[in-house]
């Protein structure tokens, strides 16, 4: 794969970014009429943008893990499509299709009470956080517990744990088990009004992550070679690959609403976010980036387990959303601090 300037990477993104806050301070002119509401409307879309980014560069490693296997055309349909399903549905269809569901009101009504009243909007989807965490928070842990509890995993960061994990790996369930653990835990905290809520979100995230498991493997079987089945197992990753970027949307959509009750700024800031995500997991899989930094995937996947607990702790304690995406991007770099060290001492193979 050709080799090109990191700052080709960013052009895009960076036009977005242009477009994006244009677009946000002529939102600030059209819901305010003046030049304090544009500069807030403008800030706050910056704002959101770098939430997005601090929340999601895990998100672009464990994409880039994923792609790497992936055929050509699938890869470049998942960078394609899979950006707008990002941006258009989980930072507009998403919220709309949660207030459907929570009011029981159609998807026009959702759209006027957006844009008509955007604090009772913004309420509705408050009411839908414990739900939306522990759907979240149980996925995105069946996704980091299933890397690290694998038999066949043979590198390892932390190796006195990653070791452990690595032979439970022959037990059958023992992650699934693990979850549930963690998920009873996180209910007996709640009022027992609320926690039939957040059980069934988090069964129904179990159920979700065992579907996209059992599909991917279906269409991704290697015993098969005909092109049309090529063409499938391209389909089970893309899907797997769409489930694990809405996890990972969950906490940023919800904390958006924290900042603004806009549903256009919030699409808006977190869609520029979304467009640098992209580039980051382009270049990662272009530059080779997992092949010469040995444990940035294990950072990566540290960080995901982390935002999933994160996402637990929402259901009972505020979590600032900053404090994720900060632990995030150190775990991240202290495994590249890492792999630069192992490479060195190997003489400078990875």
């Amino acid at each position: 794969m050709q080799s090109r300037p990191l700052r080709s990477y960013f052009i895009w993104p960076v036009i977005v970014t242009v477009l994006g806050l244009a677009l946000s301070a002529w939102l600030g002119w059209h819901n305010t009429g003046t030049l304090g509401g544009v500069f807030n409307f403008l800030i706050l879309g910056a704002i959101l943008a770098a939430l997005e980014i601090a929340l999601s560069f895990d998100n672009a490693v464990v994409n880039a893990n994923r792609l790497v296997t992936m055929s050509e055309i699938w890869r470049r349909r998942f960078l394609t499509w899979g950006i707008l399903i990002a941006v258009f549905g989980m930072r507009i269809v998403f919220p709309l299709a949660v207030v459907c569901t929570a009011a029981w009101i159609g998807p026009i009504e959702a759209l006027n009470l957006a844009i008509s009243h955007p604090d009772e909007y913004a309420h509705i989807i408050e009411e839908a956080h414990l739900s939306i965490s522990a759907f979240g928070g149980t996925f995105l842990m069946m996704v980091a517990l299933t890397y690290f509890i694998d038999e066949g995993k043979d590198v390892h960061w932390i190796q006195w744990l990653e070791r452990r994990l690595s032979d439970y790996g022959a037990i059958r369930g023992f992650e699934t088990a693990l979850v549930l653990l963690v998920v009873v835990g996180f209910a007996f905290c709640l009022p027992s009004g609320v926690r039939a809520d957040f059980v069934f979100g988090a069964l129904f995230g179990l159920l979700v992550f065992s579907a996209v498991d059992v599909l991917g493997h279906i269409l991704d079987s290697e015993q098969a070679s005909t092109a049309k089945v090529a063409a499938q197992g391209g389909l089970g990753a893309f899907l797997y690959l769409e489930v694990i970027d809405a996890s990972f949307s969950f906490d940023g959509v919800i904390g958006a609403f924290a900042l603004t009750t806009n549903l256009f700024l919030i699409a808006i800031g977190l869609g520029i976010g979304a467009m640098y995500v992209r580039s980051l997991t382009i270049m990662i899989v272009e530059k080779q980036t997992l092949a010469h930094f040995r444990y940035l995937e294990h950072g990566a996947f540290y960080s995901v387990f982390f935002l999933s607990l994160a996402l637990f702790a929402q259901s009972v304690v505020r979590v600032p959303e900053p404090v994720t995406g900060l632990l995030g991007v150190v775990l991240i770099g202290l495994a590249v601090i890492s792999s630069r060290r192992y490479k060195r001492a190997e003489g400078g193979q990875s």
